[in-house]
């Protein structure tokens, strides 16, 4: 099956059109490929798989030819080896929990987007002189909103994605902070919803993150 290629811009604009990624822990591609499509289903279709999930690079791949629809990342990617199988397995954009300089040498060779992880100004700002496309600010729960409008005063050149804290009550203060996007885990996603395979649940949790995003 052919893949649908994507450009950079065209895949950053995406992610900041739609506001959400979702970040999804799978113990199964029966599961995964379910959860896509409740989060789908609820409007948002970014999602982040993180390679804490077992067997994520073939789960990558399977998502990549099964749902065409989803813009499908690959998380918590820590070297340069396996930013190269996501990427070859479908992945349109990588992101790290931290500054991993490889990993974004890699997607900076390949066209690829990288959200490179960061925490203090200084991994920010040297994240960006790397080459990363945006700021993953984790964990970003500690100072909140706030933190995302400080990092802007002096860099507001920086696309900052906070991650840990996004909730429906919280992420259109981030937005308005400045925030690029945002990303949602177990606020939007919880693990008692995934292990029941309540699609419903997550669906509705789905729309209540695109309809509080939206207002902003």
């Amino acid at each position: 099956m052919r893949r649908f290629v994507m450009s950079k811009s065209e895949v950053l604009a995406r992610l900041k059109a739609e506001k959400v990624v979702a970040l999804i822990r799978a113990d199964s591609s029966a599961s995964l490929l379910d959860c896509a499509r409740a989060l789908s289903a609820g409007g948002l279709n970014c999602i982040e798989l993180t390679m804490t999930t077992p067997n994520a690079i073939a789960l990558c791949a399977q998502v990549a030819q099964e749902l065409p629809q989803v813009l499908l990342g690959l998380g918590t990617v820590l070297d340069a080896d396996t930013a190269r199988q996501g990427i070859a397995a479908g992945a349109k954009f990588i992101v790290t929990p931290a500054l991993r300089p490889e990993v974004i040498q890699v997607c900076k060779s390949a066209g690829v987007p990288v959200l490179s992880g960061a925490f203090t100004p200084t991994e920010a700002y040297t994240a960006h002189e790397l080459g990363a496309d945006v700021i993953k600010i984790f964990p970003a729960e500690f100072f909140g909103p706030a933190y995302i409008k400080s990092l802007k005063a002096p860099f507001p050149q920086l696309l900052l994605m906070p991650t840990g804290g996004v909730t429906p009550q919280t992420v259109g203060e981030f937005l308005k902070a400045g925030a690029f996007a945002t990303a949602a885990g177990s606020a939007l996603v919880s693990a008692a919803a995934l292990k029941a395979l309540d699609w419903p649940a997550i669906t509705a949790r789905a729309q209540e993150f695109v309809a509080a995003a939206n207002k902003v």
